[in-house]
């Protein structure tokens, strides 16, 4: 089933609206008016646990706020026109692989049965040396589509980042568009990806982002609702003020003249005197945002990605994520001084709120305890406010998918909170490791 098949209705879409509009309303009085005023009599009591209580009810405050400018930021979002055959310009997807095997061959298979002029579509597809049979279905694919899919290989594993600069650097197209290995693309995303490049001061366009594997385990259908929202709310928030702070390496598209002006500090970025192996997509993004070129996202350009179906290579998963996002996060809040200035408060803004989340949110988890041990009462309303805090967040899944699913999205909050609280901590920690860990 492509995206186009399953876009809602108008009326449907406007039901949703609706509903959070009422989420908001019912969420903020429940939030301040019932659990705020217990958890701060109980805090009163105890003079020691009254800096604790009030910072992280400060943070619910101010989280609350950005969801409501979020929502009229997400209310606003509409997808750029998709280019046209006739007006489609010169295009080169590279696509890096290493240890993938048959999934390769579907990655590329879906970029050269896309919707796209073969005469202006140009397909690298990079073994990074794999130790399995990746190279040979790598070169199935080359036979069976000569002239359109080049294949290029490293002899040893060189790192996805130097895979990527290898695509780059043989690349002849306008646009360059880089497509994880274990990810296939809908017909109509490079036409879609296309789009937005009409405007010269778009440097990349970030694709959305869904599991191909939703089905296999608890795991991928939770991801699956976190990826829908993580795209079809938060970028397509972030794409309205042209900040979305990471085009994903599933799906991006990169305009080329901007990408060979930050290449070789790309290539070569190091951090902490340590050579930078991984988050080579959010590094991109942040290069192209400090050379003055806006990211957007495009909600009609669709891939279909892998997700981890373990606990194990999901910790592996996030971990990776959370180092990048540390180092990035500290490269951004530099960066920002430079973007046009509506941007600029606007990413301000929201780097703040959602950056406080982590001292405010482990803070929060350290009171708990003492906040039940003051009244074991207190642990139903808060757990409660957990449920309709995400069950509120999940609502603007609806707005893509109307499945049963998103009840996968509200057991995530409890999973992530029991399971996953201690990624980011280790994560700061371990900053500086270069250990892809999946491969």
């Amino acid at each position: 089933m492509t995206h186009e098949s399953r876009q809602p209705g108008q009326l449907w879409i406007y039901a949703v609206y609706c509903l959070i509009a009422v989420g908001c309303a019912v969420l903020g009085y429940y939030q301040f008016h019932a659990v705020a005023l217990r958890i701060i009599a109980i805090a009163d009591r105890q003079h020691g646990l009254r800096a604790l209580a009030y910072s992280g009810l400060f943070w619910l405050g101010l989280g609350f706020l950005l969801i409501v400018v979020r929502t009229i930021f997400w209310m606003r979002y509409r997808p750029a026109h998709a280019a046209t055959r006739e007006s489609a310009p010169d295009i080169t997807v590279i696509i890096p692989a290493y240890n993938e095997g048959a999934m390769v061959l579907q990655s590329i298979e879906s970029a050269a049965k896309a919707d796209y002029p073969h005469d202006r579509l140009q397909i690298l597809v990079i073994d990074d040396g794999s130790k399995d049979d990746t190279w040979s279905y790598i070169s199935q694919a080359a036979q069976r589509y000569p002239g359109l899919v080049t294949a290029l290989r490293h002899e040893r594993n060189r790192g996805k980042r130097e895979a990527l600069a290898l695509g780059f650097s043989r690349a002849r197209g306008e646009i360059l568009v880089t497509i994880d290995s274990d990810s296939v693309i809908e017909r109509g995303a490079l036409l879609a990806l296309a789009g937005p490049f009409r405007d010269p001061r778009i440097g990349a366009v970030a694709g959305r982002v869904e599991v191909y594997n939703r089905s296999h385990g608890i795991i991928p259908r939770m991801l699956h609702v976190r990826y829908m929202l993580s795209f079809d709310m938060l970028r397509a928030t972030e794409s309205v003020y042209r900040n979305v702070y990471c085009c994903p390496g599933a799906l991006t598209g990169l305009r080329a003249a901007a990408v060979r002006q930050v290449l070789e500090r790309w290539k070569n970025q190091e951090f902490l005197g340590s050579r930078c192996t991984f988050g080579e997509d959010r590094a991109m993004t942040n290069y192209l945002l400090d050379s003055g070129y806006d990211t957007v996202y495009q909600r009609t350009a669709v891939v279909h990605t892998l997700v981890p179906i373990s606990y194990v290579k999901l910790c592996k998963m996030l971990l990776r994520w959370d180092r990048s996002y540390v180092r990035e996060e500290l490269r951004f809040s530099r960066i920002v001084w430079k973007r046009p200035w509506p941007t600029r408060v606007m990413a301000l803004f929201d780097r703040a709120v959602t950056n406080f989340r982590y001292p405010a949110s482990y803070s929060s988890f350290g009171l708990l305890p003492l906040l039940v041990m003051q009244d074991p009462t207190i642990t139903v309303p808060i757990m409660a406010t957990m449920g309709a805090m995400s069950l509120f967040s999940v609502l603007y899944f609806l707005r893509s998918e109307r499945s049963m699913n998103f009840l996968y999205g509200v057991l995530y909050t409890y999973y992530s909170s029991i399971a996953l609280f201690w990624i980011f901590p280790y994560a700061v920690a371990t900053v500086r490791s270069r250990k892809w860990m999946t491969r």
